[in-house]
């Protein structure tokens, strides 16, 4: 998301991307993220002011009222961003967050409003700064951000399977009894998170809550909005022989208040993909996100002992680095083959 001020702390960082029409991008998988390619870790537009860093995005200032988002290649887990980045990780986010940009906005479906502004990243940065930005990066409306993490779920997985079996709810939404690890849910649930400062854990709250924050109106909003969302992009990824378990969204204000959907959207970074031809119920899918790099830092060891989840994070090996990048790749190459 876009942060108004640069964060505490920032462990290592990569970078690549840009962003135009949908038309214009090029989504043939001849061009992999496997291929030996220059990683970005940490972008350096001199050109423009650095608004902030994310996880894996820079921003900059683009005059009062734009902001050009350069998508790196760093990768986080468990809200660490690893040492090592994943080449050409960048330039696949933007692409798949185009694609649905692109099928859910005012030129597809029109579901929600979104942030870009369709002009050409490359037109704000000096001609020497263009291979940092063409690819992967958006220009985008600066806009308002809303502090919540619009979380909906489809099916039982991750922190919501761990918080159903303690309490047979996720999020204060009261759940079936019996449901096993990966059911399907009877409807999608939107079950929303508290942005946290970087460094520390997005805290998953209430719908109830929400309404506390930001009043009950936007929070409707936001959430009738998400589940809308969801189920489109889900009912299409179905088509291509890809289960979207859950996903995020996050959303500003623009200056007449109206909602707007930003950041990145539907990526691997914020879904959970999983291929339709092996799932079970009852067991984890061998999924097309960064579940396969939270399950081998799971094992990690650390100084001897098992990863505490905090910085500094474990070296990744390459074969990791490697299966990373190949899952997702495959999920762009899916969706838009």
């Amino acid at each position: 998301m876009i942060r108004h001020q640069l964060p505490k702390r920032l462990n290592a960082l990569a970078l690549n991307l840009n962003s135009h029409h949908l038309s214009e991008i090029n989504f043939s998988s001849s061009r992999t993220m496997t291929q030996s390619q220059a990683a970005l870790h940490t972008s350096n537009i001199t050109s423009l002011p650095l608004l902030a860093r994310g996880k894996v995005r820079d921003n900059y200032a683009v005059g009062d009222d734009r902001i050009l988002m350069v998508a790196s290649d760093r990768i986080s887990a468990f809200d660490v961003i690893m040492g090592q980045p994943i080449p050409g990780k960048g330039v696949l986010l933007t692409q798949m967050a185009l694609f649905w940009f692109d099928k859910l906005g005012p030129k597809g479906l029109n579901i929600c409003p979104i942030h870009l502004t369709g002009d050409a990243p490359e037109s704000v940065v000096t001609a020497a700064e263009v291979p940092q930005v063409a690819g992967r990066s958006m220009l985008v409306k600066r806009l308002k951000p809303i502090l919540v993490e619009a979380v909906v779920r489809g099916y039982l997985a991750g922190s919501g399977w761990k918080e159903y079996q303690h309490n047979g709810a996720v999020c204060g939404v009261k759940l079936p009894a019996g449901l096993k690890n990966a059911s399907k849910l009877p409807e999608p649930i939107y079950t929303p998170a508290a942005k946290a400062e970087m460094g520390d854990h997005d805290e998953n709250i209430t719908f109830e809550k929400t309404v506390e924050m930001i009043g009950v109106d936007l929070a409707t909003r936001i959430r009738d909005t998400s589940i809308a969302l969801y189920k489109a992009a889900s009912a299409f990824a179905a088509t291509k022989g890809i289960i979207i378990a859950d996903t995020k969204f996050e959303f500003g204000l623009d200056q007449d208040g109206t909602l707007i959907l930003m950041d990145e959207v539907l990526t691997p970074d914020s879904s959970r993909y999983w291929p339709a031809e092996s799932y079970q119920k009852g067991v984890n899918p061998p999924s097309f996100d960064k579940q396969f790099l939270r399950d081998w830092l799971e094992t990690a060891l650390v100084a001897g002992k098992s990863w505490s989840k905090c910085p500094p994070a474990p070296h990744l090996p390459r074969e990791v680095i490697e299966k990373t990048a190949a899952k997702y790749q495959e999920a762009l190459t899916r969706l838009t083959s």
